[in-house]
């Protein structure tokens, strides 16, 4: 069932791959101070989508952690793994209207093309030994991001098809996020600038859906040595015993002058101080 919110409605989607670092707290922040500066709601969403890269245990070290921070949410949690008959569901919906093929293209045929080249679009067919992918419209698509301004594609010559469901029979994230929020009713997508790109990939599956697109704000993400802080790049663990000090070391980047403080105390603060002008225009914050 949809729901439609009477108000401003924001997330932070975190995936349980390993425990949250600074810049995921970057990411919990902005997404948090942006709904609190709209009199909204903040809810937290397990993106547990992919078995093999979670981490046993990630999700409630994650939830630790916000409540650390006084990052407290606004409703009862959302988990991915529990949700493969909703996204199953939305295949079949897009199936019956002609917007998905079987893909059995592999990395190898696929290399050296910027965009896919529309090898399998004849495949309308299930088979089970094949990705499902969505096919773009021939459409211009724009839209404008709250930090990064206007934005513009031709979708088919720019992005191509993407998979919404891999060859293995997992979900793809594309789909799964939209998903979600279309059924959690969210009115503004707030997240890093790296996450832009999947943007336009899913405004076009929210309108294949029969749904309206939420907002959209892609903030500067943090970087190390050219690198975005991540997981991937071995960013160290947040201590949660150090709330305190994580969140100071964040102020100057959110140009807020915060007092040290109790984390509630400095978070009540912070709301009344945010405004997202100080990271308008901006591609990335230099740890």
């Amino acid at each position: 069932m949809i729901v439609q919110p009477a108000r401003y409605r924001g997330r932070f989607a975190p995936s349980p791959t390993g425990p949250l670092h600074l810049g995921s707290l970057l990411a919990a922040l902005v997404s948090y101070l942006e709904a609190r500066r709209h009199g909204g709601e903040w809810w937290v969403r397990i993106e547990d989508l992919d078995p093999p890269r979670t981490q046993p245990g990630a999700s409630d070290a994650i939830l630790r952690s916000l409540e650390a921070h006084a990052l407290l949410w606004d409703s009862t949690v959302m988990y991915q793994s529990q949700r493969s008959d909703a996204y199953q569901q939305a295949i079949e919906r897009l199936s019956d209207r002609g917007q998905l093929f079987w893909c059995r293209c592999s990395r190898k045929q696929l290399a050296g093309h910027r965009v896919y080249p529309g090898t399998c679009r004849a495949c309308r067919q299930p088979r089970s030994d094949a990705a499902i992918r969505f096919q773009a419209p021939e459409v211009d698509d724009a839209f404008t991001d709250l930090f990064q301004g206007a934005q513009h594609t031709k979708l088919a010559s720019d992005y191509g098809d993407v998979v919404v469901r891999r060859r293995d029979g997992l979900f793809a994230y594309q789909l799964a996020v939209v998903v979600d929020d279309c059924d959690q009713g969210m009115t503004d997508i707030v997240r890093g600038i790296d996450l832009l790109s999947s943007t336009f990939w899913q405004r076009a599956l929210y309108r294949a859906l029969g749904q309206p697109c939420p907002n959209y704000a892609h903030f500067p993400v943090l970087v190390h040595a050219g690198q975005k802080l991540s997981k991937q790049n071995f960013a160290p663990a947040l201590d949660d015993h150090q709330a305190i000090n994580n969140l100071m070391q964040l102020w100057p980047w959110l140009g807020l002058a915060i007092e040290r403080d109790t984390p509630e105390r400095m978070l009540v603060e912070a709301s009344k101080q945010w405004s997202p002008a100080c990271l308008k225009a901006r591609q990335e914050l230099p740890l």
